[in-house]
């Protein structure tokens, strides 16, 4: 894998499987993750995306998938589209938000991370 799309989408595949060691470990020590809602990753590593956006997301949404639709690629940046559904796991209900995700690849590895998402749809299913 040394494509930059091929490593985020080796990513997606991870998480599709559940293998959230394996989508970490594909990212960079000094990682640098920013989300558009309600989750913060504070600082910067894999650690810190496991405890500001895995645990979390994995405790609020019963069943959660990222579906990527389309990949858009320039040097070492990769931009993803496609669609966020999940499952809340207190109301139940259900949410369909498209997303836009941008990769930033140095040395193989994920360094950089840009999240940005139909808040509304989010926010709709957990009130």
């Amino acid at each position: 894998m040394t494509n930059p799309t091929d490593i985020v989408r080796s990513f997606y595949e991870k998480l599709s499987t559940g293998d959230a060691l394996g989508a970490l470990g594909l990212m960079a020590p000094d990682i640098e993750w920013t989300t558009m809602w309600h989750y913060q990753v504070e600082g910067r590593g894999p650690e810190r995306v496991a405890e500001g956006l895995f645990k979390p997301l994995m405790a609020e949404w019963s069943s959660f998938s990222l579906v990527p639709t389309e990949f858009i690629a320039e040097g070492d940046t990769v931009v993803s589209l496609g669609d966020f559904t999940g499952v809340h796991s207190v109301t139940g209900k259900r949410s369909d938000a498209r997303y836009a995700h941008v990769w930033t690849v140095r040395d193989g590895k994920i360094a950089r991370f840009r999240q940005y998402i139909d808040t509304l749809a989010i926010a709709e299913a957990r009130r």
